[in-house]
């Protein structure tokens, strides 16, 4: 007989199913957060100081999304609107040691990140006697133990508390529906914290659905996916060289095993963000002989997310909204407007790819491969999508 086909289980997402998902900078104090949210937003909002806690609310921009497939549609219907998809980031005050016991800015700190739904971790790999570091001096494996253990640490604490609370429910005892329902999040939110109390994160972890309804309403900041930034000197990250990286990677892959690891300049791509124009970055660009990472970290922190997205297309608007991967036509009809989840008849579809192939909409009707889908159709990455839905009710 043939060996039975392994089917490899997919691993479910934790988080808000939401669509309009936002990123957190996150590191310690005086690695460069605020200078990346400046460059990376093209805004001015405050000076980064130096000095712990220069940042005290979190700062919060909207950052266009890079996609070459939605520039082709722009250049493809010159419409008269157009708007991109974008991704919502917050700077948020530099953590230190101690802070989930309320050091430094501690608890206002760690709710700011409980409101995110991802985190960027800027990690500091470049030695500069001009900037302090709040632990005295540059070791960026200590400040990832630093960053992982407080938020870990928090996590307990909350898991804690809804442990408590979910006891003094089940201690009525009896034999409801409701009351077993009550018992297995007992028995999730108790496996829970004995995993974070052997030094586990739990977006590692591998949870069943029903396990994931009870983790997302806790907020736990360690389900939260991350996207590490090493922040090094214009010089290291130019010739791709520096002497932490390597640990820094190491322990990337010994404790988050697959998360994304980016090396980014800070002191560059300031200095890239005061240049008026796009040209003249471009220039600039050629002649260091390198590029900005910034694009790079918003696709890579969507992917992060599970985010995909779809497009609306015509002379008069060309627009493209962002989703999660998985999302059903309805679904994403009410990302357009609640009304269309509601009153959703069917969706007309074809894939980006297909248009950039056959050039024109009349080409691919004319081969019969636009679709028409329903309720039951998962809208794919790139898809164009005309939806079709009744008038909403009074």
């Amino acid at each position: 007989m043939p060996p039975k086909k392994v089917v490899k289980e997919e691993k479910i997402p934790l988080g808000r199913p939401g669509n309009n998902l936002k990123s957190g900078i996150v590191g310690l104090a005086n690695v460069g957060k605020s200078t990346l949210f400046q460059a990376i937003t093209k805004c001015s909002l405050g000076n980064p100081a130096n000095f712990p806690y220069a940042t005290i609310d979190p700062e919060e921009s909207r950052v266009i999304v890079p996609d070459d497939r939605y520039d082709w549609l722009c250049e493809h219907y010159n419409p008269k609107s157009r708007v991109p998809a974008h991704l919502t980031i917050y700077d948020i005050a530099g953590l230190t040691r101690g802070a989930s016991t309320g050091a430094g800015l501690g608890n206002a700190f760690l709710s700011h990140i409980r409101a995110v739904d991802a985190i960027f971790q800027v990690v500091r790999c470049f030695d500069d006697a001009e900037i302090i570091h709040v632990e005295g001096d540059v070791d960026p494996v200590r400040d990832l133990e630093i960053i992982s253990e407080e938020l870990r640490i928090k996590d307990i604490e909350f898991t804690e508390k809804a442990l408590e609370a979910l006891g003094k429910q089940t201690r009525r005892g009896g034999q409801s529906l409701e009351m077993k329902k009550l018992k297995e999040e007992e028995a999730t939110v108790g496996k829970i914290l004995a995993l974070l109390k052997d030094g586990k994160d739990i977006r590692h972890q591998h949870w069943t659905p029903k396990e994931v309804e009870v983790i997302n309403p806790l907020f736990l900041l360690t389900a939260k996916p991350v996207v590490y930034l090493t922040n090094l000197s214009e010089r290291d990250y130019l010739r791709q060289k520096n002497k932490h990286l390597p640990k820094v990677v190491e322990w990337i892959k010994t404790n988050s095993p697959g998360e994304p690891i980016l090396p980014i300049s800070i002191a560059l791509e300031e200095r890239l963000s005061r240049i008026e124009t796009e040209a003249e970055v471009e220039e600039e660009c050629k002649k260091i002989g390198g590029k900005s990472a910034l694009p790079k970290c918003v696709t890579t922190m969507r992917k992060a997310l599970d985010l995909g997205c779809f497009f609306t297309t015509g002379t008069d608007e060309v627009r493209q909204w962002t989703i999660r991967n998985g999302t059903k036509a309805p679904q994403a009809a009410g990302v357009i407007h609640g009304d269309f989840e509601k009153t959703f008849i069917q969706a007309i579809v074809y894939n980006f790819n297909l248009l950039k192939e056959l050039k024109t909409e009349a080409e691919i009707k004319a081969q019969g491969k636009i679709m028409t889908k329903g309720k039951d159709y998962v809208v794919e990455d790139g898809d164009i999508v005309l939806i079709k839905a009744g008038a909403a009710k009074a």
